[in-house]
């Protein structure tokens, strides 16, 4: 417990704003109510940002674009992606759904590989 009171194994619901790709909020995977709010100028750095680290959960975009959001969707690598809204939740027969390095097992349900299967 830190001098804020908060332990933090188990602290509440958390918004990071500004954060940066070499900050360890984004270079480590965390599991929790954390939600890392990453800003980039164009959508194909959005991309490279998120294709370039090395765990693959999910993301979000949030567009008044079909045509970005099509170019998202289709070129992320990631286990979920949502599209104006948050990360869709995981369906109960698979309680992880995660890519590249969040990923454990052989086969996913979620993202391209879902798609494949």
């Amino acid at each position: 417990t830190g001098s804020s009171g908060i332990n933090a194994e188990y602290g509440g619901p958390t918004i990071i704003s500004n954060v940066k790709a070499n900050m360890e909020c984004y270079r480590e995977e965390i599991f929790g109510p954390v939600l890392n709010v990453l800003e980039v100028d164009t959508l194909d750095e959005a991309i490279e940002l998120l294709n370039d680290n090395p765990y693959g959960n999910g993301c979000a975009i949030f567009t008044n674009s079909g045509a970005a959001a099509r170019k998202f969707t289709n070129e992320v690598d990631v286990g979920q992606v949502g599209v104006n809204v948050p990360i869709p939740v995981p369906l109960p027969m698979f309680s992880f759904t995660g890519s590249r390095g969040s990923f454990l097992g052989d086969a996913n349900f979620y993202g391209k590989a879902g798609m494949n299967f």
